[in-house]
């Protein structure tokens, strides 16, 4: 692993499985896990609940808390759960850290995705919303990626042997 106290982003579109994996892999390198949905203001989880897409206004000051959120845990590492759909997101995420971020990408087509929303309760994310977020998605180069095809524990050793 290049860094011993990681900062992990597990990102990608609702429904890719970004909190399952990353409490599993915040598990298996003994880090503190934070699922960025907790960090959204309210009148984000009510618009995205209304079945209205978040705009880049609406993100930014979301994106702000969990930089910080990633400064704060830069000593210990963390694995942090998070859309992070676009490149400007990811830049936001990254300010004002030394160390480079580690990026990890859960990719799924959308009606892999749409199987998964289908099935999900007491979720504030509409099904609905899914396309709004392949829209906004621009796949990231550098970061780890993974199908979310492969059971958890795979996906979770697929990204060890990758970090």
């Amino acid at each position: 692993m290049k860094s011993k106290n990681p900062i992990i982003f597990v990102m990608g579109v609702s429904g890719s499985g970004k909190s399952t994996i990353g409490k599993l892999l915040a598990e298996e390198l003994s880090l503190e896990f934070y699922d960025g949905d907790d960090y959204h203001p309210e009148v984000n989880v009510k618009k995205m609940a209304d079945g209205n897409p978040l705009d880049d206004n609406d993100r930014q000051g979301w994106l702000e808390r969990l930089n910080v959120l990633a400064i704060e845990n830069t000593k210990n590492g963390a694995v942090i759960a998070c859309s992070a759909l676009k490149t400007k997101y990811r830049t936001i995420l990254q300010n004002g850290i030394d160390k480079k971020l580690n990026f990890v990408y859960l990719k799924g087509s959308f009606e892999e995705i749409m199987a998964r929303l289908e099935l999900r309760q007491n979720h504030f994310m509409p099904p609905e919303l899914l396309h709004s977020q392949f829209n906004t998605l621009e796949v990231p180069e550098d970061a780890i990626t993974v199908s979310i095809m492969h059971t958890p524990k795979e996906i979770v050793f697929k990204i060890i042997t990758a970090l």
